[in-house]
């Protein structure tokens, strides 16, 4: 069994409530943090951990942390990024939900860590449960001394508050959220000044995912070093993965990173195989703003070698053949999904969650819908598909924030590993009209499809 460092009570009844999370060793982090290290210290293990960004970016945290500016006399804020809306992605909302304590530890370390005495949960506004069960948890620690001021006689003060977010993808980017939290339009801002030096209100702010500060408990527990021993090489640590799509088991797993995606997707510890005994077409591993691969690529790296859950093996080969761990949204689809409807739906998304402020997203995400949809419909044409691959590149690298690539890339990885379908789609326009996109229809399809496993 893989080992469990965020969900290891996850299962303990009532384990969402202060006082069973602290018979089970919770602020135990806390604890340690306030009574034998310093602000510095704690650095200083998450940077040895080598925890990396789990929102989807993978950017060392601990670097992160240090990148922080400290003018005297003006505040430091550290904003916690709960506004989960990736597509396939729903892991934050599950912590939140089941083990809300631990993220409140999580945020009151890392608060005393960059020196920041106001701190803020920025949840998706859709996520009234969630934001319900935040707030009685922050109320709990409070009045167990946990929050507030002079914390365990530390001389550390802290207040810390939830903020429902406007409902809106784009305020997952990191600006756009500050933004929104200042009761503004959600749109995002031009770097430089990243938020470390000019952030919330203009003054220093770091702005991590939930699980990422969540992970702040057990590296404080154990050791940054500790950490560091579980997963391969430079992805270190357990890392949540929102499974879901055409699979036995979906739901929500915590594996040490170094897993084989082969092993991920067919044991029984994790997915389960593919549902009703289908074989395996293809696979968005990181969410729906990463590349989708096909099931021969998914399993194997171009030099054979087995495909394992970690940043560097996802993305060996770049674009061509590999793709990204993101945000762990890992969606399968059977041999009978259709990977233009897929990719229409995923357009769509894009489209409607644009913020329209740069050009090329908010004109090329609406091109590619509509393309998109004649082709799904039976009334594209062959030229439509370049189409598509040209206003995927115009995008690409040329938007303020990255919803402009996360929109391209799932198009133009699903013509370039799926060309054959989408052409299909143009020469049988009544079949695709009637939905009829199984493999019976294509000439050759099972080189991409997994036979056994």
């Amino acid at each position: 069994m893989a080992r469990k460092l965020l969900f290891e009570h996850i299962n303990v009844p009532g384990i969402n409530t202060f006082d069973v999370y602290r018979k089970q060793g919770g602020y135990r982090a806390v604890e340690k943090a306030l009574k034998s290290l310093s602000p510095d210290d704690v650095v200083e293990e998450v940077k040895k951990s080598g925890l990396r960004g789990r929102g989807g970016a993978g950017f060392p945290t601990g670097m992160k942390w240090s990148f922080l500016a400290k003018p005297e006399g003006v505040p430091r804020y550290l904003v916690c990024n709960a506004d989960e809306s990736e597509p396939g992605t729903f892991k934050d909302r599950y912590l939140m939900t089941n083990i809300p304590h631990l993220l409140i530890e999580g945020m009151i370390v890392s608060s005393y860590a960059l020196g920041a005495n106001t701190s803020y949960i920025y949840v998706r506004g859709e996520m009234m449960p969630q934001i319900r069960i935040l707030e009685k948890a922050i109320a709990e620690a409070k009045a167990a001394g946990f929050l507030g001021k002079n914390i365990l006689g530390s001389g550390f003060d802290l207040e810390l508050y939830v903020q429902p977010g406007g409902g809106a993808y784009i305020c997952g980017e990191e600006t756009a959220l500050l933004e929104s939290l200042e009761g503004k339009r959600g749109n995002p801002r031009i770097k430089p000044p990243f938020p470390a030096v000019s952030g919330l209100y203009g003054c220093p702010t770091v702005v991590n995912n939930v699980e990422s500060i969540a992970a702040v408990v057990p590296i404080v527990n154990e050791g940054g070093d500790e950490y560091a021993k579980i997963g391969i090489g430079r992805s270190t640590g357990t890392k949540l993965i929102s499974a879901s799509g055409n699979i036995n088991k979906p739901g929500v797993y915590e594996i040490e990173l170094g897993v084989s995606v082969e092993e991920f997707i067919y044991s029984e510890e994790y997915c389960g195989g593919i549902a009703n005994g289908k074989r395996l077409k293809a696979v968005v591993a990181g969410g729906s703003s990463v590349p989708i691969l096909p099931a021969n690529l998914i399993l194997k790296t171009t030099n054979g070698e087995n495909r394992l859950m970690t940043y560097e093996s996802l993305s060996d080969g770049g674009f061509a053949t590999g793709t990204m761990l993101g945000s762990g949204g890992f969606v399968v689809l059977d041999e009978d999904a259709c990977i233009v409807r897929n990719t229409w739906n995923f357009s769509r998304f894009y489209h409607h969650e644009s913020c329209g402020q740069c050009s090329p997203c908010r004109e090329g995400t609406g091109w590619m819908e509509k393309v998109l949809h004649r082709l799904e419909y039976g009334h594209g044409t062959m030229s439509d598909i370049d189409l598509l691959v040209n206003v995927a590149k115009q995008i690409e690298g040329n938007t303020i924030c990255p919803l402009g690539d996360a929109a391209a890339w799932p198009v133009a990885s699903a013509i370039r590993h799926f060309r054959d379908e989408f052409e299909w789609h143009v020469t049988h326009p009544q079949e695709a009209l009637k939905g009829n996109y199984g493999l019976a229809h294509y000439a050759d399809p099972l080189p991409q499809i997994a036979q056994t496993v």
